[in-house]
């Protein structure tokens, strides 16, 4: 039996310490008023006799406090109860001290698996984890009610981002880049006035870009349609210059082609310092910024020529990669790339089909960028298209005072999400008790996110002043509170979910592939729907359903459950949920049949969901991948490829990377064995994201993802 401290650590249960606990107590009363060795061996034994897996160390006491009142030890029961009181006001002095300076040692494994993204060894990230782990310790003993972090450590639900809960900081963000640019901004108190020209424009984005990683904690996204003005204005300068020197001396198609010469070589400049910057930066919080470039054509945009060369360049330069440490081309993990598909760039005969073709090229070596269909977003998004958040969320629709759509400037308050295969296990297959067992669970997830919003009402512009007073989010007043952006459905809260498929199976007996199985998934999706948007309207706050992206999540709460109730198959025996809606890896379908299948389920997680498929080989099947961006521009409002291949980033091989005789893996290709030079798909179990290496331990590899 395991047991759940409060800080979330599991630990082997010591009967020894229940007995000390009750001696302790028993030396404060009279003799007369004492426990008996043999009653302290019965509390003992019906602890155990629970057999359960995990229990909670407050589960623990309360029965001791319960077994002392039933056996009459009033004055016994009393003094334990002042005795755990007191022990309690000893942990909240300080329940840090070894989880910290585990860090510093470089022994809290923990934390150096939770985000491939952040290196614990260096000074800046150890600062935020620092931090982060005091915030997560106030938070819980704290800051939130019992009752939810009790829930959050038996795996009910998982209140995101409790390291960041401390501060009144949000989650992620659209930024208003074109506020920004074309009215200027302000950073560290310096004016930063409408570039002039595309290569300021892109140095002053990335500077926007660091500045808003780093006072928030989730994810960005920028629209780069907003630089194709600054590009015209980068022509309009070079060609006034070289007309000046050389007009009536050389012929306007040579004065043409030395301008665009000179356009290109700006175009590049100004792409490559976006992407070089973002990935050499290191905001305050030890990491890149978590960034996402938006790449979308408009046809009546008066600047769509000169935004199909940024985006042009941003594909064959992310093609192209950057070179790491050893000098080799590798994928960086940021900025992320999202294509929309359109009518004139779908793979049909449009104007702009040759970007999408240089799209799918780079996703067959890169697996970036990702997909949005601009027909199915319009469908599902009042007739809007527009830009994921860096964590892959989306805004609902917003109208401002002058009836006009907005997106950028907006922002998600927090996520919370509730794990619907522990529903499932606990009714047992009885649906009545499903249904209240999933609206009481909701309530909680609800309250659990007041809190988030909470935590953010009251708080002074002053906190961010390039979120809320320079034109990332908005143009408050020093000292302006921002309360109003929270309510009205201006920013999103989120109500994410985990495990449809497992929740299925333990309820129907089948997938939700099935007819029956699918009949159910879609009640109970409708009813998550339906209850985000009943919130909304009790409180004016922009509830939303959310897809979460969030694979660490998944193992959790697989691993939770597993503790608690054991091995059910085709659940807890994976060692995983399935994120969201998706289909389990492990079922046989079509890579078409899932993204239609799947496309339902999007629609209705309307606070955003993204869907993957797997091509193998995929450098070497780019027909392949030109068939399926054109199945998802009829059929699917967002995903992304992934790929069973290995691939090492020394020599660029793209197969199967095996085990030498050393147990070594040993790229066939070049002999290539620095694991930190490749990427080996975990072929046991189908996982498709980017593999993490433990502790040293050559043959064992940790399942991470790049973009958690």
């Amino acid at each position: 039996m395991k047991v759940i401290k409060r800080d979330g650590r599991a630990v082997d249960y010591d009967r020894e310490k229940i007995a000390v606990a009750i001696e302790k107590a028993n030396q404060e009363v009279k003799s007369k008023e004492r426990a008996t060795k043999q009653e302290i061996k019965d509390i003992i034994q019906y602890v155990e006799d629970l057999g359960k897996k995990r229990i909670l160390v407050e589960d623990i006491q309360d029965i001791i406090e319960e077994k002392l009142m039933e056996i009459q030890k009033y004055e016994l029961a009393k003094k334990y109860i002042v005795y755990r009181y007191t022990r309690a006001l000893v942990r909240k002095q300080n329940t840090t001290d070894e989880s910290i300076l585990g860090l510093i040692k470089n022994e809290n494994k923990e934390l150096a698996e939770e985000n491939s993204n952040k290196n614990t060894l260096l000074a800046s990230t150890q600062r935020d984890y620092i931090a982060g782990e005091v915030s997560r310790d106030l938070t819980k003993r704290l800051l939130l009610p019992e009752k939810i972090v009790k829930a959050d450590n038996e795996g009910v639900l998982h209140f995101h981002d409790a390291d960041y809960f401390i501060q009144p900081i949000f989650n992620c963000c659209l930024i208003n880049i074109s506020d920004m640019l074309d009215n200027g901004t302000v950073m560290n108190g310096k004016m930063i006035e409408s570039p002039k020209s595309f290569q300021v424009a892109c140095t002053v984005t990335t500077q926007i870009i660091a500045a808003v990683a780093s006072n928030q904690y989730g994810g960005q996204s920028v629209d780069l349609k907003h630089l194709g003005k600054y590009l015209r204005k980068s022509y309009n300068k070079f060609k006034a210059e070289i007309e000046k020197k050389y007009k009536g001396k050389l012929s306007d198609d040579i004065i043409e082609d030395l301008v665009q010469d000179r356009l290109k070589a700006e175009l590049k400049a100004g792409v490559q310092t976006i992407q070089y910057q973002i990935n050499t930066l290191m905001t305050t919080n030890g990491q890149s910024p978590f960034v996402t470039l938006f790449l979308h054509l408009e046809e009546d945009d008066p600047y769509i020529k000169e935004n199909a060369m940024i985006i042009e360049e941003v594909l064959r330069q992310r093609y192209e990669g950057i070179k790491n440490e050893a000098g080799v081309y590798v994928t960086p993990a940021f900025p992320k790339l999202v294509y929309v598909l359109d009518e004139f760039n779908c793979l049909k005969g449009g104007k702009y089909d040759y970007l999408t073709k240089l799209a799918v090229k780079c996703s067959a070596k890169r697996m970036y960028p990702d997909y949005i269909s601009a027909k199915k977003m319009k469908e599902n998004y009042e007739g809007n298209v527009f830009s994921p958040m860096g964590c892959r969320s989306f805004l609902s629709p917003w109208k401002d005072e002058n009836g006009n759509y907005k997106f950028e400037g907006r922002f998600n308050q927090g996520v919370v999400s509730i794990n619907l295969p522990q529903v499932a296990i606990v009714a047992d297959g009885d649906e009545d008790k499903f249904w209240k067992l999933l609206d009481e669970r909701l309530e909680l997830c609800k309250e659990a996110l007041m809190c988030r919003h909470y935590a953010l009402l009251g708080t002074h512009s002053d906190i961010s002043p390039i979120h809320w007073q320079y034109g990332a989010v908005a143009r408050l007043a020093k000292g302006e509170k921002i309360d109003k952006l929270l309510y009205g459905g201006y920013s999103t809260i989120s109500l994410g979910y985990i495990g449809v498929y497992e929740m299925t199976k333990v309820m129907k007996g089948v997938s939700h592939t099935t007819p029956e199985g699918h009949d159910f998934a879609i009640r109970v999706m409708k009813h998550l729907r339906e209850t985000v948007n009943r919130w909304k309207e009790e409180t004016n706050i922009g509830f939303a359903l959310y897809g979460t992206p969030a694979e660490s999540l998944c193992y959790k709460f697989a691993r939770i459950d597993k503790e608690r109730f054991g091995t059910i198959k085709d659940v807890t025996d994976k060692g995983y949920y399935t994120n969201s809606y998706h289909v389990d890896v492990r079922e046989k379908i079509d890579a078409f049949e899932k993204l239609g299948f799947e496309s339902e389920f999007q629609k209705i997680s309307s606070g955003g969901a993204i869907s993957y498929i797997e091509i193998p080989n995929m450098q070497k099947n780019i027909d392949a991948l030109e068939t399926a961006v054109k199945f998802i521009y009829d059929n699917i409002q967002y995903a992304e490829f992934n790929t069973k291949s290995d691939y090492c980033h020394v020599c660029g091989f793209d197969g199967e990377i095996v085990l030498n005789k050393d147990n070594e893996w040993e790229c066939p290709n070049c002999g290539n064995k620095d694991h930190s030079k490749m990427t080996v798909v975990r072929r046991t179990c189908g996982y498709l994201g980017e593999n993490f290496w433990n502790a040293g331990k050559t043959k064992e590899i940790k399942q991470r993802v790049m973009h958690l």
